[in-house]
């Protein structure tokens, strides 16, 4: 990668799609940080950079509902619970229809048993999953799919099992077609067990690593803290290798020393092939 650092992305034209990942944190942290407190600036990122597609992880169904009234007018989402239903957090990917049309969609679980809802394997500490939905890009008239998870943060046998049958569902569901992965993946990229399964082994582009642009590198979970120069980058957009990524970031937007999240959100600006 030789770009210059940039601090935001915006699409150069009709050929780039802007994708975000980005991990909301559950309700659950006390004020300065609880939700209520946070949704403002939640508000302000995401009007501010309008993401065609953001694949959002830990969101409870309340604060699902809270993005998509934030995402008003042309937006909608694909999402399920990891209990099913609207039960505990989300997968959810919203996406604006004025860009892309979703032609089909399904979930999965990270487990021996992908098709059981609410199942896990691997000694994992919760319930984890996925989210896919292959799209028409109505301005340049492609096909490409996205896939948005949530890896183990207690098992690294889960960890590395979860990337395993991620690669594989990618492969599955490629068909020709580019695929676009988002998620916090509770590892350091690129340093980790999980980044070496999908990325030297299964074939993907970290686009951190790609891009023509990129913006400071800072650890992407932060805890609310200060941000730490070269920390760990566990939230990752990856990508096959057909889609030229031409700007990332890590998106640093704080008011009156709020953060949206305690994880930084990922923006690329992506071309399709």
């Amino acid at each position: 990668m030789a770009g210059k650092p940039i601090e935001t992305i915006r699409p150069l034209g009709h050929d780039e799609l802007h994708v975000m990942t980005f991990n909301l944190r559950y309700p659950v942290d006390p004020s300065p940080h609880s939700w209520e407190e946070r949704r403002p600036v939640v508000a302000e990122l995401l009007t501010t950079e309008a993401p065609h597609v953001l694949g959002s992880q830990e969101g409870f169904y309340r604060q699902v509902r809270d993005v998509a009234a934030i995402l008003t007018g042309d937006y909608e989402w694909i999402g399920m619970g990891r209990h099913g239903g609207s039960r505990d957090e989300f997968l959810a990917v919203f996406f604006d229809t004025r860009r892309v049309e979703p032609l089909e969609f399904d979930h999965f679980w990270l487990s021996d048993t992908p098709d059981v809802i609410g199942s896990r394997s691997w000694n994992s500490g919760c319930v984890r999953m996925a989210t896919w939905v292959r799209f028409l890009d109505r301005k340049q008239g492609k096909e490409f799919v996205v896939v948005n998870t949530h890896l183990d943060d207690a098992s690294e046998q889960a960890r590395q099992r979860g990337a395993a049958q991620l690669s594989v569902t990618v492969s599955d569901l490629r068909k020709d077609q580019p695929v676009v992965v988002t998620g916090d993946f509770n590892a350091p990229a690129p340093d980790s067990r999980p980044h070496a399964i999908l990325v030297d082994e299964g074939g993907l582009v970290d686009t951190w690593e790609a891009a023509e642009e990129r913006g400071e590198e800072v650890g992407s979970a932060h805890d609310y803290g200060p941000l730490v120069q070269g920390g760990d980058r566990i939230d990752w957009i990856l990508t096959t290798p057909d889609i030229v990524t031409r700007a990332v970031v890590l998106n640093t937007i704080r008011r009156d020393g709020r953060y949206p999240s305690d994880h930084l959100p990922v923006q690329a600006a992506l071309k399709l092939p």
